[in-house]
């Protein structure tokens, strides 16, 4: 029996989660005809630069503002529902474990 557990995410871990997946999510804009190979590499771009970074990294990456690529980007997932679920289905679980073991998320 599973059950079922809810997160509460801020706006400022979204914002960071957004900036760092930002750049990556750009490949995935790039290329619509190759988009499940693109969209893997750049879900696992975006999770080795989670898990190679230190929390002190991650925390001076939320204070940057976002590049006119990640903002691009961003625009693309919120175009595309299904580019959008299938590359936060899989970076969701590394990302915010990182993140809260950071202290980024309660």
């Amino acid at each position: 029996m599973r059950k079922s557990i809810t997160v509460t995410v801020s706006v400022s871990a979204l914002k960071t989660i957004g900036a760092v997946v930002s750049v990556s999510a750009l490949v995935v804009a790039a290329a619509c005809s190759g988009q499940g190979m693109l969209q893997d590499y750049a879900a696992d771009q975006v999770i080795k630069k989670f898990q190679g970074a230190t929390c002190e990294q991650l925390k001076a990456q939320k204070l940057q503002p976002p590049s006119e690529k990640e903002k691009a980007a961003v625009a693309f997932l919120k175009n595309d529902d299904q580019a959008r679920k299938l590359f936060i289905d899989k970076i969701a679980a590394p990302v915010l474990n990182k993140m809260f073991e950071c202290g980024m998320i309660p």
